[in-house]
């Protein structure tokens, strides 16, 4: 909580905000925009890296998202249990993001798999047979409005941001994504400035054609890359998570209008009875009701009809966090990996990825 948070220093926190605009750029780049040299911008990540107190991910985004199934499940665990269940299911390569919530559950996770029938057999046979679940309550999200490589820290100023923020050409061309595709977005997800040259050593494809590719899937949105920054030493360490009702023809202009809000982490239409999520990072939990008034008065037709309160993060997009929110660890995003699903009728549980 924000009384807990030892606030990272400003040139740090510039740091990370200009890595948050550009994530992939030169040290120079970097360096020149904050008024430090190459080795001493690279120095000071390199810092923040070592301590967990920053990192960068990547993953699937934009259209190779949208080509998968994302599903938020709210799991209630026997009494002890929650963080050994936490634990078994941060390990899981479907299972991009786990919560600890004071909420409607005890944990929140982030489920994404291939298809419908996939996310199911998963979600009933992996998710719900770890030891310590009772319970678990399954939501699609059909779209994603805005997703945390949106936020920003705020410490650099507008004219800095722009100048890191340069678009690249956007690819109109049909997306083709395949098992090199896949291997590239799962190697940049171990380090995410790894250079085109190091890519195609590692997975032995030509520099020409990684360079091509991964322009390719940058520039159109389809691999997302981001810096995050553990919650203990954030300006915004508090994470709300909130459930909304609003009617079905206002859904995209609500939606479009949320994203815009600065504390606004995530967006999110969902399948059920509320139909959509909203995440928002926050100074300390006495701001979310001003939030909450704010929008109230600014989107009349908005109902709440649900909330937590994140106690833990235990993985967030990947990566493995200590109670204080640093990074320890990472385990792959990969989405596509196959998931057992069994025959009508079957109702042995597959356990083997316990």
């Amino acid at each position: 909580m924000s009384e807990e948070s030892a606030m990272l220093a400003e040139q740090d926190l510039k740091l990370v905000d200009a890595l948050q605009a550009a994530p992939r750029a030169s040290w120079s780049t970097l360096g020149d925009a904050l008024g430090l040299s190459a080795v001493t911008a690279a120095r000071r990540w390199d810092a923040l890296v070592e301590r967990g107190d920053a990192w960068l991910t990547a993953y699937a985004g934009g259209e190779l998202i949208a080509q998968l199934v994302l599903a938020f499940v709210e799991i209630d665990c026997a009494p002890g249990a929650v963080f050994s269940v936490a634990a078994a299911l941060a390990s899981d390569v479907h299972v991009a993001t786990v919560e600890y919530v004071a909420g409607p559950g005890d944990l929140l996770v982030h489920v994404v798999a291939p298809s419908l029938r996939e996310l199911g057999a998963h979600v009933a046979g992996r998710v719900a047979a770890v030891p310590g679940v009772t319970r678990v309550r399954t939501t699609v999200s059909p779209r994603m409005f805005t997703e945390g490589s949106r936020w920003r820290v705020r410490a650099i100023s507008p004219g800095q941001r722009e100048a890191l923020s340069a678009k690249p050409a956007r690819n109109r061309a049909p997306l083709r994504f395949d098992a090199a595709d896949r291997a590239l977005v799962l190697a940049l997800g171990v380090d995410a400035r790894t250079s085109a040259a190091a890519l195609a050593a590692g997975l032995g494809i030509g520099a020409t054609t990684v360079r091509r590719r991964l322009e390719g899937l940058l520039g159109r949105g389809a691999i997302r890359v981001r810096c995050e920054i553990a919650r203990s030493v954030s300006p915004a360490p508090v994470t709300v998570t909130w459930w909304l009702r609003v009617p079905p023809d206002k859904l995209e202009t609500t939606a479009r209008s949320l994203a815009m809000v600065p504390e606004v982490r995530m967006c999110a239409a969902l399948t059920g009875a509320a139909n959509l999520m909203l995440v928002a990072w926050l100074p300390a939990q006495h701001d979310a009701p001003a939030l909450e008034a704010g929008l109230a008065a600014k989107l009349p037709w908005l109902e709440i009809t649900g909330r937590a309160v994140t106690l833990r993060s235990v993985k967030l997009m990947g990566r493995l966090l200590d109670p204080a929110g640093r990074g320890t660890g990472r385990v792959p995003l990969d989405f596509w990996a196959a998931v057992p699903v069994p025959e009508h009728g079957d109702r042995s549980v597959d356990r083997s990825g316990e």
